[in-house]
C-alpha cells in the first residue's frame, strides 16, 4: 500500500520494571498496565498436628510455574488473592482417653484468581490411638499407639503423603510415636522403633527462588509420642515443618506462617492428653516479567488517509 511521511506523530518508548508482589495475607493483585504473562507461587496452609501419640500436620499445597509456561493476564486488571489459613492442632480435652483426642484440623485452600489457580491445605495429623492422617495437599501422619496409615495427597500433584504410624514401642509403657506429615518435596516419614530425631519426621517441603533468593516452602509437622523413654523429638521438615512433641509437654513446634509448614504432633504425658501443635499460614507471590513497550504510531502515513484529510482541509 502506497505511504507518505507526513506530518509527524507521537511515539515514546519505555520498559516496565519487573515486579514481585508477595502476599502474606489475602488482597488484591493488580497487574501492570503492559503486563501479559506471569509466574507464581501458591502455598496453602499448612495442616494441624493430631493429639496424644499425634501424627504430624501435612505441609499446605505447593504449585509454582516459575522457570516454566508463564500464565497469560490481562494487563492493569484487578485479581483476588486468598491466602490460606493454618489448620488447628488437635484437641486434647477429657484427660487421657481417647475420647479425648482429636485430629488436626486441616490447612485453608491458598487461590490466585488468574487462572483459578487452588493449593489445597495440608490434612491434619491423626489422633491417637489408632487415627489414621488425613488427606490434603500433603498428607497428615497418622497416630502412633497402634498401626496406621498417613493421609493422602488429594487433589494429586501439589505434595506428598504423610507417615504411617507403625505401633511400635521405642521402649517403656506407652512410648510410641506418630508419623510425620507430608511435605512438598517428600512424603513424611513412618514411626519406628528407634529414639531419634528421624522417626517420625516431617517431609521436606521445597525451595523456591521467585524473590531471587532460595525459600524453602511447606515443610511436614512430626509425629508426637509420650510417656517416658524418649529423649528425642521427631524434626519438622525443612520449609517450616513443626517439631513433634516427643520429649515433654513443653516441645515440639506450630509450623512457620507463611510458609504452609505442618503442624507438630501433639503427645500424651500422664495423666493427660497434648493439644497438637497448628500448621503455618500459606503464601501466594506472584511475578511479573519486565516489559518493552512502545505507545502512538508512526510518522508514515497510509495515502488514502492523506487524501481524506487533505480534502477535509486537515492536513497540515
Amino acid at each position: 500500500m502506497p505511504r507518505l511521511i507526513g506530518a509527524a506523530q507521537t511515539v515514546s518508548t519505555g520498559t516496565q520494571s519487573a515486579v514481585i508482589t508477595t502476599f502474606n495475607s489475602s488482597g488484591t493483585l493488580t497487574t501492570g498496565t503492559h503486563t501479559v504473562e506471569l509466574e507464581y507461587l501458591v502455598v496453602a496452609g499448612g495442616g494441624g498436628g493430631g493429639s496424644r501419640f499425634g501424627g504430624g500436620g501435612g505441609a499446605g499445597g505447593f504449585k509454582s510455574n516459575l522457570g516454566g509456561t508463564k500464565t497469560p493476564v490481562s494487563g492493569g486488571t484487578d485479581y483476588a488473592v486468598t491466602v490460606g489459613a493454618g489448620g488447628a492442632g488437635g484437641v486434647a480435652s477429657g484427660g487421657a482417653s481417647t475420647g479425648g483426642a482429636g485430629n488436626g484440623t486441616n490447612g485453608s485452600n491458598s487461590i490466585l484468581a488468574v487462572g483459578a489457580i487452588t493449593s489445597t491445605g495440608g490434612g491434619g495429623g491423626g489422633a491417637g490411638d489408632s487415627v489414621d492422617g488425613v488427606d490434603g495437599g500433603s498428607g497428615g501422619g497418622g497416630a502412633g499407639r497402634f498401626a496406621t496409615t498417613g493421609g493422602a495427597v488429594s487433589p494429586s500433584g501439589q505434595g506428598n503423603a504423610g507417615g504411617d504410624g507403625s505401633g511400635t514401642s521405642i521402649g517403656g509403657a506407652d512410648s510410641y510415636r506418630g508419623g510425620g506429615g507430608g511435605g512438598a518435596g517428600a512424603a513424611g516419614s513412618n514411626s519406628t522403633a528407634t529414639d531419634n530425631t528421624a522417626n517420625g519426621a516431617g517431609g521436606a517441603g521445597l525451595a523456591s527462588a521467585i524473590t531471587g533468593t532460595p525459600v524453602f516452602y511447606a515443610g511436614g509437622g512430626g509425629g508426637a509420642g509420650g510417656a517416658a523413654g524418649q529423649s528425642t523429638d521427631s524434626t519438622g521438615g525443612t520449609g517450616g515443618g513443626g517439631a513433634g512433641m516427643c520429649t515433654g509437654p513443653s516441645a515440639g513446634a506450630n509450623g512457620t506462617a507463611n510458609l504452609g509448614g505442618g503442624g507438630g504432633g501433639g503427645g500424651y504425658f500422664a495423666p493427660a492428653n497434648q493439644v497438637g501443635k497448628s500448621g503455618g499460614s500459606g503464601v501466594v507471590i506472584t511475578k511479573e516479567p519486565a516489559v518493552d513497550f512502545t505507545t502512538g504510531t508512526s510518522s508514515c502515513w497510509d495515502l488514502r488517509q492523506v487524501y481524506r484529510q487533505v480534502k477535509a482541509g486537515e492536513w497540515v
